[in-house]
């Protein structure tokens, strides 16, 4: 089953110390169960005794060392890191949220050229520490053209470095906080590494009500030296930028790994919980919801697996991933919401009880979209690549399934963070070709229709400004690409054709929403509108098909996870 389950962790692993780690962790939340979790969750509880765990597994140390720094099992490997962000979710987002701004915190790190603070950050990742990524201000959010933390140098060739940070996962026990300011006096951009113990670093607050902490810090006169520097410039900023495509690209996995975990509790509860004489699991609109669930679930999961495929295979020459990442980070965290509401519609007033995973997968997932603007920082990144995606395909080569045991040396060598409009990618037509199933075809007429707009009803200079105007677009554009991707990778992971039909079901009602949002658009013209209207189309249901997909892998869900109290 492509679904993580705890009690059949069998996904491939390429080495045994990755076969470990994943079920290290399963144990160890196992062993707490859910009870313990919940409370935990309701007092707030830091969670020491999960830092402890890792830091006696070298957890952190192990997937998240260059191999250059650390010991022989140490490298940062998407495919294992990708499986341990989602059992970390499956338990609770706030043990995911600590690695997740580790990672953040060290993406700066790795990219540095200051190589004593690269063996600085093996060190403390060996000694079990966490870090964390100083972008974000009160005033500004993670707009970093409008930092106000300065650095002003000092007669002796030192710096003082003064400002405010907000919104800082594990600001307060990171020995090295990656932090992005600008020069006083020349304006150019740095990061810088402060440590939480400093005298002149001021822990504020916590500005959230969780589990995490989520600082606010000041820097007071705080000293730097250049040995303290790990970038400045153009390096700087593309450190920044750079760091959001290697470590934002987790919120999707967070999804699935909530979603996941909600999927079996609430068919396990609606499945033994009768009505009218009638387990609920009886009911066809019931069926409906959670066989949507399901489809979109393991949809989410597909395209994750896949844009893994091409992080892993990047290059200067194939940055395909740069469009396939915010995808990641803004469509699979949405579907991610649409998953819990179809399973709250079923099991209504039990999502708020406060023994059940749900009640907190309810509340958790709504963060994950909305994280420093996901969607609309996302959709306005992605119409960028339109056109060369549509109209300007290019002949590069195949990428298979990359689950080798290497690190992903590439991610924290990027280069300049610039160029998206010259990206080109393989034709997306071809993926569809040769695949028979109705609502494959329907989608695919719905994509011609789309690309005709694009092209003979383009949007004009004032529609490229309107931002509601291409936030339609781009879900439309979004929905083409994720398509595609999926379409990719289900041989690879053996989807059948009753899901795959279901999970283009479920596309087709998608686009005709989404074009049904675009043709009442204000500044949509005549023509938009009619093409529009002729990307409405309804779902082809095959009765047998959506039958045997309920009966034999929907329904089954209500045994396959439990976990103890």
């Amino acid at each position: 089953m492509l679904l993580f389950n705890p009690h059949h962790p069998d996904r491939f692993y390429p080495d045994e110390r990755s076969r470990q780690i994943m079920q290290a962790t399963i144990a160890w939340f196992e062993a707490r169960g859910l009870k313990q979790i919940k409370q935990d969750d309701y007092d707030r509880t830091w969670y020491a005794d999960f830092l402890e765990f890792q830091k006696r597994q070298r957890l952190f140390a192990t997937l998240l060392t260059p191999p250059a720094y650390g010991a022989a099992d140490c490298r940062w490997d998407t495919w294992r890191n990708c499986e341990f962000n989602e059992i970390l979710a499956f338990y609770g987002l706030a043990y995911w949220y600590t690695w997740q701004v580790s990672i953040l915190g060290l993406g700066p790190i790795w990219q540095s050229s200051n190589e004593e603070l690269k063996r600085k950050a093996a060190r403390l990742l060996e000694e079990g520490s966490v870090f964390a990524f100083g972008l974000s201000e009160r005033q500004h959010g993670a707009d970093i053209y409008a930092t106000e933390m300065r650095l002003t140098p000092q007669p002796d060739g030192t710096y003082r470095a003064n400002g405010e940070k907000y919104y800082i996962g594990n600001a307060n026990l990171a020995p090295m906080v990656s932090t992005f300011g600008k020069l006083s006096d020349s304006g150019d951009y740095v990061f810088f590494a402060a440590d939480y113990r400093h005298a002149n670093y001021e822990l504020i607050r916590n500005v959230t009500a969780s589990q995490n902490y989520v600082g606010q810090y000041a820097l007071h006169d705080y000293p730097v030296t250049e040995a303290d520097i790990l970038s400045r410039g153009p390096a700087a900023w593309d450190a920044c930028l750079n760091t959001v495509n290697i470590g934002k690209y987790n919120l999707g996995w967070a999804s699935i790994g909530i979603g996941t975990h909600a999927l079996y509790e609430a068919v396990r509860h609606a499945a033994n919980r009768r009505l009218y004489n009638m387990a609920v699991t009886d009911f066809p609109h019931v069926q409906h919801m959670f066989t949507d669930a399901y489809a979109r679930l393991v949809a989410m999961k597909l395209f994750a697996l896949r844009a893994a495929d091409y992080m892993r295979s990047a290059s200067p020459d194939d940055r395909r991933y740069l469009l396939y990442n915010p995808i990641v980070k803004m469509k699979v965290t949405t579907q991610g919401e649409e998953v819990i509401n179809l399973l709250w519609d079923v099991i209504a007033a039990k999502g708020f009880e406060r023994d059940t995973y749900f009640e907190m997968a309810a509340r958790d997932i709504r963060a994950l979209p909305k994280l420093e603007g996901t969607v609309h920082v996302n959709i306005a990144l992605i119409v960028k690549f339109m056109a060369n995606y549509f109209f300007n395909p290019d002949e590069l080569p195949p990428i298979g399934r990359v689950d080798q045991a290497a690190h992903d040396d590439f991610l924290f060598r990027q280069g300049p963070a610039r160029g998206l409009g010259q990206i080109r990618f393989h034709d997306y037509r071809r993926t569809f070709e040769g695949i028979d199933l109705p609502n494959v075809r329907l989608f695919r007429e719905q994509t011609e229709t789309f690309r005709q707009l694009l092209a003979t009803a383009t949007p004009d200079e004032a529609q490229k400004k309107d931002i509601d105007f291409l936030l339609a677009l781009g879900e439309i554009f979004t929905l083409v690409v994720y398509a595609q991707l999926i379409l990719e990778n289900a041989p690879v992971c053996g989807v059948d054709d009753d899901l795959l039909d279901r999970i283009f079901d479920v596309f087709v009602r998608d686009v005709s929403r989404h074009a049904l949002n675009l043709h009442s658009k204000p500044s949509s013209t005549p023509q938009q509108m009619e093409l529009c209207l002729r990307m409405l189309r309804k779902p082809e249901v095959d009765t047998a098909r959506v039958e045997r997909l309920w009966r034999e892998q929907v329904l089954p869900l209500k045994d396959a996870y439990e976990m103890k109290a």
